[in-house]
């Protein structure tokens, strides 16, 4: 049996897979990306928790400018 067509199927759907994250922005559009909505830290509380669990865990890097030992009683 031949697996030539099936590495040129799964070739192909991984190239249009990355293709699809290249699209062109228009000026206009733009607005809707800058929204509130978009922003990674639009949640105090959820960033907090995020922050406290990276600094927690990454002891061995010193976590982001947090001093402390890994075991979270910092």
């Amino acid at each position: 049996m031949k697996k030539t067509p099936l590495i040129s199927v799964i070739l192909l759907g991984i190239l249009s897979a990355l293709v699809q994250g290249c699209a062109n922005v228009k000026p206009w559009q733009r607005g809707m990306l800058a929204d509130r909505v978009m922003r990674a830290d639009r949640d105090p509380a959820g960033l907090a928790l995020t922050e406290h669990v990276y600094f927690s865990r990454e002891a061995a890097s010193g976590g982001r400018g947090v001093g402390g030992g890994g075991c979270g009683c910092n």
